[in-house]
């Protein structure tokens, strides 16, 4: 029985494609091992969004090579797609496979079967234009479903449209069929993933809203979240609706990029500040405890410290959970990469701490207004400190002691203190 294993660099789409080639090589008799053991084939998923991302994907092929040379080494994903040349002169890597045959899996087998030189398949394709379905079951306690994939939007620092390219979705009828098998495999929950998930639909008469209506219908899954979605797709219908649902989780992830309208105007975003704030007042309006994530950009070229100043403003204004920040990367054929104006490395590292230190007094803010309070947690795993790990309805992570039984049950708990990561203490009910 040949030995593969795999690693995942990048977004949850990028992870329940993984899991579904995973599964694909199970059914054809490969056994699974760690990313760590030897191997005979490694499947290395890779992410572009930033040249830390480009990195890791160089230092996992050397790794799968360090512990096997005799390996078959193959590397898809976003930067086998945009810099396929560069990934297969790599010594020891097999195949680099692009987008638009990514989860092609009787192409993997065909190269492993035939032991072919390093090679590039697809990657050339300008249209990438299948939709190929994917979601996890049994990585983890919740079900990351692939719902969209590729996007049309034009920003100026990102390479993902390159990468994925045009936006396409799933039919309602197949993505419902698919959430009937992750609840017949007992997950709890399931968290919607694409590239550009409020863009579902684009091109037919279904859409994001009627999606999230029938997947709060299917019986077996409690739990629905809505990963990143862009806010001016964010409608109020859609949020007067998860008010009412008791599935579809009081979470939001909603990239911002900037709290400069200059600079989200140079990003070629598609709202201003304006548009967000109103959107986050109308989410805490009509769900006053939802838990807001907020993704920042820091160190745009045209990002000034006056600017960076007024994004600061801004984001202290929010009433969010938390920011997820990313330091601005040159990305290759971008338009921010050719513009006149920079800001130097050290600056972006700073801003970058400064939006850091942010994040982590919003999310101690907003823990607090829940300390004592009696919430319902999704056991996930086991911490590093032997305790369990679990998140709240709106997304608070929490610990709690140690009852292996519990893992992948929704249990009552008691939030009993503050933590310095940004998770609480919990006691059970």
């Amino acid at each position: 029985m040949k030995k593969i294993a795999f690693h995942t660099l990048g977004c949850k789409l990028n992870f329940s494609e993984t899991a579904t080639l995973s599964r694909l090589f199970l059914a054809e008799g490969y056994e699974k091992v760690s990313f760590n053991q030897k191997a005979d084939v490694y499947i290395i998923n890779t992410c572009s969004v930033t040249a830390t991302a480009d990195k890791k994907c160089k230092q996992a092929i050397r790794k799968a090579v360090r512990i096997n040379p005799e390996a078959t080494v193959i590397v898809t994903g976003c930067f086998a797609q945009l810099k396929p040349k560069e990934i297969v002169d790599i010594p020891g890597v097999s195949l680099v496979v692009g987008a638009q045959e990514k989860l092609n899996f009787p192409l993997y087998l065909k190269h492993i079967d035939s032991q072919k030189a390093p090679t590039v398949h697809s990657c050339e394709s300008e249209d990438v234009s299948n939709f190929f379905p994917a979601y996890s079951i049994h990585e983890r306690a919740r079900s990351f479903l692939k719902v969209q994939d590729g996007c049309d939007y034009v920003c100026t620092y990102c390479t993902i449209p390159k990468a994925r390219g045009k936006s396409r979705s799933g039919e309602i009828a197949d993505l419902v069929k698919e959430a009937k098998e992750i609840a017949n495999s007992g997950l709890k929950e399931i968290v919607l993933t694409g590239v550009n998930i409020g863009d579902f639909g684009r091109g037919r008469t279904e859409d994001f809203f009627s999606l999230i209506k029938e997947l709060d219908q299917v019986e077996g899954i409690e739990r629905i979240r809505i990963s990143s979605i862009e806010p001016n797709l964010l409608t109020d219908k859609m949020i007067d609706y998860i008010a009412t649902s008791k599935k579809i989780m009081p979470h939001f992830h909603i990239p911002l990029q900037s709290g400069s309208d200059k600079v989200l105007q140079d990003m070629k975003r598609r709202y201003d500040t304006d548009l967000f704030r109103k959107k986050i007042a109308y989410i805490n309006e009509k769900i006053p405890q939802a838990g807001i994530g907020v993704d920042v950009i820091v160190g745009f070229p045209t990002e000034s410290q006056a600017f960076f100043d007024e994004a600061v403003a801004f984001i202290n204004s929010l009433d969010i959970m938390n920011l997820h920040v990313f330091t601005y990367s040159e990305r290759d054929d971008t338009l921010a990469a050719a513009m006149k104006e920079t800001v130097s490395v050290n600056v972006r590292h700073q801003r970058s701490k400064y939006l850091h230190m942010l994040s982590a007094k919003k999310q101690r803010f907003f823990n607090e207004q829940f300390l004592f309070t009696e919430q319902n947690v999704l056991i996930e795993s086991k911490d590093k400190n032997g305790k369990l790990s679990g998140f709240t309805e709106n997304y608070i992570k929490v610990s709690l002691p140690y009852r292996e039984a519990l893992l992948n049950t929704i249990v009552k708990v008691k939030l009993t203190a503050l933590l310095e990561d940004g998770a609480m203490e919990a006691k059970y009910l």
